[in-house]
């Protein structure tokens, strides 16, 4: 089964580099075969030229440069049209997120699941120097989610996840620009009737570069997917459900 891994980068010149590398070696060690899709989204730094330079000593990475809008999810819905796994993960360029934790997914997702869902907030899982406030946003977000649409997950605003080709293709179309996009994802699924699982993993918060995600800018964009995802659920009448064979 071969793994793609969709990169979003906007001016990560500090980061991108040792994040495709670990993300390389881990992959390489455990003979997965597998792509390391990087979508540069309009970096006004070296973000590209690190990219350049880096596909000459790996040939499973591929970069393309975004020529759409801007935007977190305009950049993973660019690769998501572009990646030719069988399956595609989502991960962060500022290193957040763990290459070991790809495998435990990848390893999960070969199980027969339809999805694979990380959760930074349950049982071994594990922040480190996560902002505060960010986290009070994050769990108070979470949890109107989990009751709006009685889950248990508790970790679906986190963009680190991983999806069948065909289940990404289930999720058509997609609404999201921006960070929304890490919400849209996941509750499609749920709602549409694809399988996951939920697996802990592991954050941690930047050392180079600067967050993207402008909190006050992003309320009213979730709660439009909640609310899309809601009215969906209870009122489509199963039009978009996985078909079952």
């Amino acid at each position: 089964m071969k793994l793609s891994i969709v990169i979003p980068a906007h001016n990560e010149e500090g980061s991108i580099e040792e994040t495709i590398s670990q993300l390389y070696t881990k992959l390489k060690e455990h003979n997965i075969p597998h792509e390391i899709v990087v979508i540069n989204d309009h970096s006004k730094d070296n973000t590209e030229t690190i990219l350049a330079g880096m596909t000459t000593a790996i040939n499973t990475l591929v970069y393309y440069n975004n020529d759409g809008p801007g935007g977190f999810g305009n950049a993973i819905r660019y690769g998501l049209a572009r990646f030719n796994g069988d399956c595609v993960a989502i991960m962060m360029a500022d290193l957040s997120d763990s290459p070991d934790d790809l495998l435990q997914f990848y390893q999960k997702l070969q199980e027969g699941y339809d999805c694979v869902f990380g959760t930074r907030w349950s049982n071994g899982g594990k922040v480190v120097d996560y902002p505060f406030v960010k986290k009070v946003i994050n769990r108070m977000a979470n949890t109107i989610v989990r009751y709006s649409l009685a889950l248990k997950y508790n970790d679906c605003t986190n963009a680190f996840k991983l999806y069948r080709k065909e289940t990404i293709q289930g999720l058509q179309p997609l609404l999201s620009h921006h960070f929304n996009l890490t919400l849209e994802l996941p509750l499609k699924a749920i709602v549409r009737g694809y399988t996951y699982a939920v697996v802990p993993n592991s954050w941690h918060n930047r050392k180079h570069g600067v967050s993207k995600l402008k909190i006050k800018e992003m309320g009213s964009r979730y709660f439009f997917i909640l609310l899309y995802c809601l009215i969906e659920k209870f009122f489509s009448r199963g039009d978009y459900k996985k078909s079952r064979s």
